[in-house]
């Protein structure tokens, strides 16, 4: 992995990133890693450039050699309440927050920062650049994607194990001819509009 020069140079930093922003189902889930010096892990990566399996692999690693890790996320409630945004800085915060070990310093993906306590910097493109932020887009990445595949056998007929609940044609045809799930966020496009043409031709 590329380095990238953060301005703390300590070990209790906290690398925090999220995954499912863009999709119009599901929760979004972010994680936050403090990683052990002392047990490196090779091949860390933005998550989105591994495959499946090789992203499972380094998720068990993850979890078993990092000082501490923490899952959070919102509710599909909260996006629709919210906004997008709020949410997923609410759901970063958590993950911080229920790390096992307080971290001294915190690097987040992308150019927004939670407004919390820690100190800390974004990084754009972080998950490529610093393997803390790596590790928590790998391990958010996994959850949600089994979440994601476990959604498909409850909700059967959206193909939610393939999407992952992206806009795909055929998730959006998928909507169109069963309507949106319990998991389907209304204030996103097109769920808005349909369940809007829905609304008018019942009155």
């Amino acid at each position: 992995m590329a380095g990238y020069l953060l301005a703390y140079r300590g070990e209790l930093l906290a690398g925090v990133d999220e995954v499912g922003r863009g999709p119009l189902a599901g929760d979004v889930v972010t994680a936050a890693v403090i990683l052990d010096p002392g047990q490196p892990i090779q091949g860390l990566a933005d998550s989105k450039k591994l495959s499946e399996s090789r992203r499972e692999q380094l998720a068990e690693e993850i979890r078993e050699k990092a000082l501490c890790w923490h899952i959070a996320r919102a509710s599909v409630s909260e996006i629709d309440t919210y906004n997008i945004l709020q949410a997923t800085m609410m759901a970063m915060t958590r993950a911080v927050d229920g790390l096992a070990i307080k971290p001294e310093y915190v690097a987040v993906d992308g150019n927004r920062m939670p407004r919390w306590q820690y100190v800390g910097e974004t990084v754009i493109k972080g998950d490529a650049l610093v393997p803390a932020i790596s590790a928590a887009s790998i391990i958010a990445k996994v959850c949600r994607d089994a979440e994601m595949r476990q959604f498909d056998e409850q909700y059967p007929g959206y193909d939610f194990a393939a999407h992952k609940g992206y806009g795909t044609r055929r998730h959006r045809e998928a909507i169109e001819q069963l309507g949106p799930s319990p998991i389907h966020r209304r204030s996103f496009e097109p769920v808005r509009s349909m369940l809007e043409v829905g609304q008018l031709q019942r009155t």
